[in-house]
C-alpha cells in the first residue's frame, strides 16, 4: 500500500492509496468545515440534498441508474462530527478498470467526474435547490433529530459529552437542531452551499489500483477547475495540556427505560502527542477489550453491568467509560468504576495486560488496510490532525509503551462528568 498526497490548489488535496489488493476503486470525497451552533443544521440538510441530484443526474433515480450503469457501481454519502469539525463524507466504489469485461473503459475516471458532479455541481432551480427535495429532507432530518432518544445507548453518550462541552462546539448534535429547519429554504441553503464550497477544506481519496496520471485527470476535471483556492476553515485537533476537572459533573436523567445507562466522561491531560499512544493502551486495559478491567472486574465478576467497556477519542483526549446497569445498582456500580481508574493510577494491572493491550490495538492496526474505507479514514484523520505516521511505525510506536508510561497517563486523568439515564420508578429488588 503506497500512500501519496498532492495539493491540487491551497486548501484542497488529492491523496492516494496505491494498493493491488482489491477488485475495486473507491473515491471520496470530504467536506470539513467548523462545527458551530449556527452552522451545524445547514450542513446536514446540504449533505442530504447533494444526494438527491447534480446538474447531469438530477434525481436519485438518475443518480442509481448510472450507478447501474457503471457496472453496479455504488454510491454513498453521510456527515460526522470529527473533533470541533463536521465532516460531509461522500463516496462511489466502482469495479477496477483491470476486471472489467471490455478494455479500454475507463470506470476510475467516470467515477470521479460522477462524484465531483454530485458534490460541486448540484440540481439548481431558479438560484436555489429544488423545492420538493428541500422540503423532503428538512422532514427527514427532524425525524432523526426526533428520533436520537430510540437509541438509549448513543443517545446517553452524546448527552455526556453535551454536558463535557456546553456552549463549547464539540457539544452540538452532529444532526443539529429542529428549531433551526424552521428559516431554512431553497435560497438561502444555495447560498449557503456556495459559501461552504468555497471555504471549507477538501480532500479527495482514490484508493485501489491506480496509475500516476490520475492526479492529472483530477486536475483537468471541470468541477475542480471552477473551486477557488482557500484558507480552509477547520479546526487541527490539538487539544493537547486540557485543565484536569477538579470537580465531577453529574448529570441524572429519567426517561422510560429498564435497562440504566451510566457514562463516566474522563479527561486525559497530555503534553506530547506522542502520549495519545500511551493513552491508547490505557484505554484499552481500562475498558476497551475483554480482558479489560471495567469488562472484567464490573460485569463479569461483579455482575453489575451488562455492558462494560470505555473508548478513547483521541481528537478530544477524552475516555467515555458506557455501563448498562440495573437502576438499583447505580451506587455500586460507580463506585467499583471509580476503583478500576484509581487501581490504573496505583499501577494494579500487570504485564500480561498490557501484553494483551499490545496484541488487540495491534492487530486492529494491521487490519487498516484490509478496507478501503478504513484506510482512507486512517490517512484522513492524519491529515486532520497535521500529524503523518506509517503503519509500520505506528506499531512501534504502541510496541514502545511500558507499565511506567501507561502510570503517568493514569495520574493525569480526571472524572469529568458522570452522566446517568434511568427509569422513571425505581426497580424494587
Amino acid at each position: 500500500m503506497r500512500y501519496n498526497q498532492t495539493e491540487i490548489k491551497k486548501g484542497i488535496k488529492l491523496h492516494t492509496i496505491n494498493t493491488e489488493k482489491f477488485k475495486t476503486n473507491l473515491t471520496a470525497v470530504f467536506l470539513t468545515t467548523k462545527l458551530t451552533r449556527e452552522n451545524v443544521t445547514k450542513n446536514t440538510v446540504i449533505s442530504a440534498l447533494l444526494r438527491r441530484g447534480s446538474k447531469t443526474m438530477q434525481s436519485q433515480e438518475e443518480i442509481s441508474k448510472t450507478m447501474e450503469e457503471m457496472y453496479g457501481a455504488s454510491f454513498d454519502c453521510g456527515i460526522d462530527k470529527t473533533g470541533d469539525n463536521q465532516v460531509l463524507r461522500f463516496y462511489i466504489e466502482t469495479v477496477n478498470d483491470n476486471y472489467l469485461p471490455q478494455k479500454g473503459e475507463n470506470m476510475l475516471i467516470m467515477s470521479l467526474q460522477k462524484i465531483f458532479d454530485i458534490v460541486f455541481n448540484p440540481y439548481i432551480e431558479d438560484e436555489g435547490f429544488k423545492q420538493e427535495y428541500v422540503e423532503q429532507e428538512k422532514n427527514n432530518i427532524k425525524q432523526k433529530i426526533e428520533g436520537k432518544i430510540d437509541n438509549k445507548a448513543r443517545y446517553s453518550l452524546d448527552r455526556c459529552a453535551e454536558e463535557m462541552y456546553k456552549n463549547e462546539p464539540y457539544g452540538l448534535y452532529r444532526f443539529g437542531y429542529i428549531e433551526d429547519l424552521k428559516e431554512m429554504n431553497r435560497e438561502n441553503l444555495y447560498e449557503y452551499y456556495k459559501e461552504l464550497i468555497s471555504t471549507c477544506k477538501i480532500d479527495i481519496f482514490i484508493s485501489g489500483n491506480i496509475d500516476e496520471t490520475i492526479c492529472q485527470g483530477v486536475e483537468n476535471d471541470e468541477n475542480i477547475q471552477k473551486l477557488q483556492e482557500r484558507e480552509p476553515n477547520y479546526i487541527v485537533p490539538k487539544e493537547l495540556n486540557k485543565p484536569l476537572s477538579q470537580k465531577e459533573n453529574v448529570i441524572t436523567e429519567t426517561m422510560e427505560v429498564t435497562q440504566g445507562k451510566l457514562i463516566l466522561g474522563l479527561d486525559v491531560c497530555i503534553d506530547k502527542e506522542d502520549l495519545r499512544y500511551d493513552a491508547l493502551i490505557y484505554n484499552s486495559i481500562l475498558g476497551g477489550s475483554a480482558n479489560s478491567k471495567m469488562f472484567q472486574n464490573v460485569r463479569e465478576k461483579a455482575h453489575l453491568a451488562y455492558v462494560a467497556s470505555s473508548s478513547y477519542l483521541r481528537y478530544k483526549n477524552n475516555i467515555f467509560v458506557n455501563c448498562g446497569i440495573e437502576i438499583g445498582n447505580y451506587e455500586k456500580a460507580l463506585e467499583l468504576i471509580k476503583e478500576q481508574i484509581k487501581d490504573m493510577e496505583k499501577g494494579n494491572f500487570t504485564e500480561k495486560d498490557i501484553e494483551n493491550a499490545k496484541k488487540g490495538i495491534i492487530s486492529t492496526i494491521k487490519t487498516i488496510d484490509d478496507e478501503q474505507d478504513t484506510g482512507i479514514t486512517y490517512y484522513f484523520g492524519q491529515e486532520l490532525s497535521q500529524s503523518e505516521i506509517s503503519i509500520e511505525e505506528y506499531i512501534k510506536r504502541i510496541e514502545k509503551v511500558n507499565k511506567d508510561d501507561i502510570i503517568n497517563i493514569a495520574k493525569n486523568v480526571s472524572i469529568n462528568t458522570i452522566y446517568f439515564l434511568r427509569g422513571e420508578v425505581e426497580e424494587k429488588h
